[in-house]
């Protein structure tokens, strides 16, 4: 079983996707944890995608299939893919890779919503819990509930980069949707429904998908 999340910066795919993974005890493949850790490391396609990512502009295609192709046909088997494809060129060179047959999920929201979830963002530098300033804010401003580290905000989370990130999105990763959807392998959702409502439409597009 293969299902890609698709949907523009701020809908939810990895929350949607970590939740997936284990409700259907299957992998998941995050390309922007895939990105952040090898900025982190230092590693050469890490140095070639940070100043992609700060600026909130797409990563070159070339940088983003050499990072994920190997846990692509590591785990061919099977897995949940949040991230890519964000190019139709990304879409087709996917369809090369990804040899059995796969579901894709797009989680649809408008642009204030995302705006307002990613910009209120805060993210604990020790432990990586997420909080969110109006939505789950932390007891004590800055501070980690869970392990007291600092919290701070993603570069790509700011407001100014949020609109060039979702301006980027319609521009060159909306196309995708009319390409999948022509493909018939293409079911949305609503992002700003509740995550087990998400999870739920999404479980049963997947056996839906199995009767037919």
């Amino acid at each position: 079983m293969i299902i890609i999340l698709f949907g523009p910066p701020g809908a939810g795919k990895g929350t949607v996707g970590t939740l997936l993974s284990k409700d259907l005890n299957i992998p998941l493949i995050s390309t922007g944890d895939i990105l952040r850790e090898n900025v982190k490391k230092g590693t050469e396609l890490g140095r070639r995608a940070e100043s992609f990512m700060k600026s909130g502009a797409l990563v070159p295609d070339k940088i983003i299939i050499r990072m994920i192709k190997e846990e692509i046909l590591r785990l061919e088997g099977g897995f949940i893919l949040d991230g890519v494809p964000r190019t139709i060129n990304q879409t087709k060179i996917l369809d090369t890779v990804v040899n059995n047959p796969y579901q894709v999920v797009y989680l649809d929201a408008e642009d204030d919503f995302l705006i307002n979830r990613l910009s209120n963002r805060r993210i604990c530098r020790d432990c990586g819990r997420i909080y969110h300033l109006i939505n789950i804010p932390p007891k004590k401003e800055g501070v980690c509930d869970r392990c007291g580290g600092s919290l701070y905000q993603r570069d790509d989370d700011k407001e100014e980069v949020i609109r060039n990130r979702l301006t980027l999105f319609h521009l060159k990763t909306r196309p995708i949707f009319d390409y999948y959807q022509k493909k018939n392998i293409l079911k949305t959702v609503d992002a700003s429904l509740p995550l087990p409502e998400i999870i739920n439409l999404i479980k049963k597009n997947k056996s839906d998908s199995h009767k037919r």
